[in-house]
């Protein structure tokens, strides 16, 4: 059994996927805009990934924008058969490097296809509906008619499975009145878990849940707690945190990011760590601290 191979599988749409998967944001330049510093160290990760056994790559074609999907295209295309490329859309890039909506049918539509057509693909495996109504955190309101307009696109055949990042618990319910929701992507790990319950719940109903930013993102997590397992277990901290995600809930993917290929092959030996009981009560003591 390889190593990342320990983390387990779990069902994405149709697709049976490794629990530990990428993230490719970090392959393109500083603010997740422009090219990548170092373009053949970019393809390198991508190569790296997939022969260590991935097959779960989460992109998005405003990640740059349009650079993390041309070099996933560059470096595997022609995909092997059981990859699953998960893109994401509802959102642009301003020429400042901001974040903006980008909600309308018209926009859902034409994010779709720049997908496709960066990607080389016919049909996107999965399309998560970035939800903008804030940039950064979930915040209520209707994302009915955004949905609708991706479902159509489905209905189309451009896009196999749906889900949803940046959501409420009721905007995931709205949801699932319109189309299946296949995952929920949302900002959880070990210091930020206001979406304990929703786990668990997505778990009992077979849906994944993908965790942005589990080693804390542009925050990178720290704990003297966190060190002090690591140091325990002869592991990073941030294979210590991967490893927390993956005992939380079997139905937790996971999708660290990373332009680098020794930090790339750090982040997959996390498959192997299995924490023991008191570690992860030590570990789970850190988000009751935080919000102390």
């Amino acid at each position: 059994m390889s190593s990342i191979d320990q983390s387990g599988s779990f069902t994405l749409g149709d697709r049976r996927v490794k629990r530990l998967g990428y993230g490719a944001m970090q392959l393109a330049g500083p603010h997740v805009f422009g090219p990548p510093k170092d373009h053949d160290t970019a393809l390198a990760v991508l190569r790296d990934a997939i022969a260590s056994g991935v097959n779960h790559i989460d992109t998005s074609d405003f990640y740059g924008p349009h650079v993390t999907n041309r070099l996933i295209r560059e470096a595997l295309h022609p995909y092997r058969d059981d990859l699953v490329i998960v893109t994401k859309i509802g959102a642009r890039r301003g020429t400042d490097a901001s974040w903006l909506p980008a909600f309308s049918a018209d926009e859902l539509k034409q994010a779709v296809h720049d997908n496709l057509r960066n990607l080389q693909l016919d049909v996107l495996d999965v399309v998560n509906l970035r939800v903008m109504l804030n940039p950064y955190q979930p915040t209520e309101g209707s994302i009915e008619a955004p949905l609708t307009a991706l479902a159509e696109l489905q209905h189309q055949g451009l896009v196999r499975h749906i889900g949803l990042s940046n959501v409420t618990r009721g905007q995931i319910a709205e949801g699932r009145t319109i189309t299946d929701i296949v995952c929920v992507q949302n900002l959880y790990n070990l210091a930020q878990r206001t979406d304990d319950a929703l786990v668990d719940e997505l778990n009992r109903d077979g849906i994944a849940y993908v965790p942005f930013f589990p080693l804390g993102g542009f925050s990178p997590l720290q704990s003297s707690a966190l060190s002090d397992v690591a140091t325990r277990l002869n592991a990073t901290p941030m294979q210590v945190a991967l490893a927390w995600l993956l005992q939380r809930a079997p139905n937790i993917l996971l999708i660290p990011g990373t332009s680098s290929p020794a930090h790339l092959k750090q982040n997959i030996a996390a498959a192997e760590l299995k924490l023991p009981e008191d570690a992860v009560a030590e570990l789970d003591r850190i988000a009751s601290a935080d919000h102390a």
